[in-house]
């Protein structure tokens, strides 16, 4: 077993770093198979891993190898099945119960206490032992004493030191062994003798061991005499160092005498080197050139050259106030009268500048003033691209006054707003009354409208009439008759709606109205968009507001910003402050101010337009909506996206205006009760609205409210179409709603109105309808008898009566049906056709051309009528040999020769 034991730790323990405690041969209890063993083992490394593992012999025989381990924390149960008598099985229970036959009881008492002992000493949850008597659990089996001499103690069971004790021999030491073996013959067989050898060596090295130390005295004696001459050699040389010591203490004195003298010298020589640099600093940045200064001081503001002198020299006056002085250099006299001098020169400049600018604010003006009479006469604005290109020239100028100077480049700011803002306001009224003159045709013959005196102008005075202070029409008809809107201008105030848009829409002189409100109106916004944009970015430019937002808290001259205000000259906000306020909404505050006229102005424009012709509304709509759609493109929040977007509203809610008010007019329309209907004039003018929407409304980007407004409208016509059709009395209701929906689907089918493809559908279907109601209302009337004997007739058969009784009825015998017969001869019943056709042509009218429409169904419908009363003699009379007095070829003669004839 020994043997087995080295074996496995050699070739299966030692290389998984596990000690081999103790070990069993085993097989499984009720088989016979090939025996294995059962060893407990631990693992060398930290921490300790405790492990049963099953070991047998490969099938070959040639080795052992590992074939299952378990966790000793697994095992739940050791049951030794009896405690009282020597029983060589065991049970051991893991995750299932394993059975065991061990070799011996021994054995199998060993291994038992191993695991008892290991279970003690490494798991906290502690195994069950069952059937196992308390002294094996307490002290080593008797087996033990039995165990061969060459067997670990500690493997069979020692106690826990021995366990943690035991360590293999090195190879080293196993070599050493073997060959001190291999010496002595007898060393296996008389180990005692072996023993007494090695007892007597022991004792002759030890021996020797003692005579050399005896024979190393004298040589102890001569190194201890060594070490004394040693420390005397040392004495002497720590007196020579004494005395060194001492002559390097005065040569250190006298050279702290001269290192100290350096450092003075080196201090004095720094300190020069920093004022020289001071004096260098402040000579090179607060040093301004006389040619600068007499710039500043005498520059030639006008010419380009001396425009580009100031503004170099402004630029280099910046830069020597805006040095940031070293500590204490701002209490130098020199440095402080330098600094005087610079303020001077920035206020003179500043003083200078201001009043140049305002000077040539009002030159300008005055220039650009006498240009405005070639305008006048004409639909154009004044370009002020000169004005704008000289001023530009001060731009840098003016930034260097925005940050130097705030108080007077503001009043620069208000003065250019408030200049500017009057002559805009001349040009921009001027222009929009030559716009109101061109749209009403009002003219002044021998006089220019610029060249009248305001208070003299007459087409102001009345125009003025037509201005309300929100922008909206306040004016009375006869305004319009003084504006002399007469003729087919007046007509259209008076009928410009769904109702009487049949006769506004035949007159070529509308169509060629409405083009000419369209040019202009278009006119009007392509003038005012150009010179809001170019006014807005020559005010980004020439006065900078297009860089960053004014920082509250910054001081300028010495002043917090967040306490400077407009200057109520300036009409920009009054003594609002500048706090918080970006520069983006200062060129927006600064475009409301100048052109504060061209709302309100384009809000009459819009009014005047809309009073002539409320379809106005469709031109205006889509062109203020592609200028809005232009302007945002170019700057959603510029000024004239934000005036146009608010116009926009106004024209939208015109055009809402004017929807409503065709279907209020709808509603309160009145049918003469003398004369037929017809097609309802409102719709005819939904028609002429559709085909003049569609052209205005095409590629627009509106087209969304135009579908709205057509679902509106076309609901309103179907609508009061039906009311009308109700609540006349000339003609019949089936005619009025079959003629009026023939229309509207034939306008519909013909413009192809994509969100109206429903109502297409239903005005389709309900003229469909109310025709054939009218046909077979109509068509009673030439045959009433026949048609009452035979829905008698047909009145027995739903009762019961066979077909071929029915002529066993008195009242529906042969003789009555020869009798009603007779009454219909071909005659009488062309007469009646004939006197059915000229009904029927009172009923409809001539513009909708569905008299042959009408008269063609009702020969279907007559002939089917005529088939039907044939079939039921036939199936009622059978054989009687009764026909009618004329045929289908007879009625299809009458109704072709009735409709030739008339």
């Amino acid at each position: 077993m020994t043997a087995i034991k080295h074996a496995l730790q050699r070739d299966i323990f030692t290389p998984n770093d596990e000690r081999l405690l103790s070990i069993v041969n085993v097989c499984k209890a009720g088989k016979k198979k090939k025996n294995c063993f059962l060893c407990a083992t631990v693992t060398t490394e930290r921490p300790v891993q405790v492990r049963v593992v099953k070991v047998k012999k490969s099938d070959k025989g040639d080795f052992y190898k590992r074939q299952t381990a378990w966790e000793l924390r697994d095992l739940a149960i050791v049951d030794a099945k009896d405690a009282n008598k020597e029983n060589p099985e065991f049970d051991l229970h893991f995750d299932k119960v394993y059975k065991w036959v061990a070799s011996s009881t021994a054995e199998k008492n060993s291994f038992i206490s191993c695991i008892w002992k290991l279970s003690q000493r490494y798991l906290r949850k502690k195994i069950e032992f069952v059937n196992v008597s308390s002294q094996l659990l307490e002290e080593l089996p008797k087996a033990e004493e039995s165990v061969p001499s060459g067997e670990n103690p500690s493997v069979a069971g020692g106690d826990e030191e021995t366990l943690d004790d035991y360590q293999e021999l090195s190879t080293r030491e196993e070599q050493d062994i073997e060959i001190m073996m291999d010496a002595c013959e007898y060393a296996i067989s008389n180990a005692e003798a072996f023993a007494e050898k090695l007892s007597r060596e022991l004792q002759v090295l030890d021996g020797a061991n003692i005579q050399s130390i005896m024979a190393s005295e004298k040589q102890v004696n001569i190194l201890m005499q060594l070490l004394d001459e040693a420390l005397n050699d040392v004495d002497e040389i720590e007196l020579k160092l004494s005395s060194y010591e001492e002559m390097l203490q005065s040569v250190k004195d006298q050279m702290d005498q001269i290192s100290q003298s350096n450092h003075m010298i080196q201090l004095s020589n720094t300190n020069n080197v920093k004022l020289l640099d001071e004096i260098e600093f402040i000579v090179n940045h607060l040093d301004l050139s006389k040619g600068h200064i007499k710039a500043l001081q005498e520059g030639d503001l006008c010419s380009s050259k001396g425009i580009e002198a100031c503004t170099n020299a402004a630029e280099a006056l910046l830069q020597c106030m805006n040095v940031a002085l070293r500590p204490g250099q701002d209490k130098l006299a020199a440095v402080r009268q330098q600094q005087q001098m610079f303020r001077e020169l920035r206020e003179q400049f500043a003083r200078r500048l201001t009043n140049h600018l305002n000077n040539v604010f009002v030159h300008q003006g005055h220039d650009q003033s006498s240009t405005l009479a070639q305008h006048s006469a004409e639909l154009t604005l004044p370009k002020h691209s000169p004005l704008h290109r000289d001023l530009l020239r001060y731009a840098k100028l003016m930034e260097w006054l925005k940050i130097t100077q705030h108080e007077k480049y503001e009043g620069l700011t208000g003065n250019y707003v408030d200049y500017i803002s009057r002559l805009y306001e001349r040009e921009i009224k001027d222009f929009f009354e030559v716009a109101k003159i061109k749209m009403t045709g009002t003219t002044k013959e021998g006089k220019k409208f610029a060249t009248l005196p305001r208070k003299e102008s007459a087409v102001k005075q009345e125009t003025e009439s037509l201005h309300g202070s929100s922008g909206k029409l306040t004016g009375s008809t006869s305004s319009l008759n003084k504006l002399s809107i007469q003729g087919s201008a007046s007509r259209r105030s008076q009928s410009s709606s769904l109702l009487d848009m049949g006769n506004m829409s035949a007159s070529d002189l509308d169509v060629a109205d409405r083009t000419k409100f369209d040019k202009i109106f278009e006119q009007v916004l392509s003038e005012l968009e150009p010179l809001c944009l170019a006014e807005q970015d020559f005010i980004s430019k020439f006065f900078k507001l297009q860089q960053h937002p004014i920082v509250p808290g910054t001081t300028v001259e010495g002043e917090d910003v967040d306490g400077l205000m407009f200057s109520k000259q300036s009409g920009i906000g009054g003594d609002r402050t500048l706090s918080g306020t970006s520069e983006k909404d200062m060129v927006r505050m600064m475009m409301n101010k100048i052109f504060h006229c061209i709302e309100v102005e384009l809000n009459n424009l819009i009014a005047l337009g809309d009073k002539i012709d409320s379809f106005n509304s469709l031109y205006m709509l889509v062109k203020m909506s592609h200028h809005v759609w232009t302007a945002e493109n170019v700057d959603p929040a510029s000024y004239l996206s934000t005036t146009l977007g608010n116009v926009l509203v106004t024209v939208k809610r015109n055009f809402d205006k004017c929807i409503s008010a065709q279907i209020r007019q709808m509603e309160e329309v009145k049918i003469s009760k003398k004369s037929k209907v017809g097609i309802l004039p409102f719709v005819t003018g939904f028609e002429e609205f559709a085909e003049l929407a569609e052209t205005i409304f095409r590629n627009s980007e509106r087209r969304g409210d135009l579908d709205k407004a057509y679902v509106k409208l076309i609901r309103a016509v179907y609508l009061n179409v039906e009311k009308v059709a109700t609540e006349s009395q000339k003609t019949p209701r089936d005619v009025v709603m079959m003629e009026n929906f023939h229309h509207i689907f034939s306008t519909l089918s013909r413009l192809k109105i994509s969100c109206l493809e429903a109502e297409r559908k239903e005005a389709k279907q309900k003229y469909t309808d109310h025709l054939q109601s009218y046909v077979i209302y109509s068509l009673g009337q030439p045959l009433e008898k026949l048609n009452h004997f035979f829905e008698g007739v047909e009145a027995r058969v739903a009762q019961g009566i066979r077909e071929d009784e029915v002529s066993y009825q008195l009242a529906f015998n042969k003789q009555e049906l020869r009798k009603v017969i007779k009454e219909y001869p071909g005659k009488e019943v062309k007469k009646g056709l004939d006197n059915l056709y000229k009904k029927v042509d009172k009923h409809l009218c001539e513009e909708e051309n569905l008299l042959q429409v009408v008269w063609h169904s009702m020969q279907d419908e007559f002939i089917r009528q005529y088939k039907h009363f044939v079939g039921l003699i036939g199936r009622c009379y059978p054989g009687s040999g009764i026909t009618m007095d004329f045929t289908i070829q007879d009625i299809l003669e009458y109704f072709s020769s009735i409709a030739q004839s008339h």
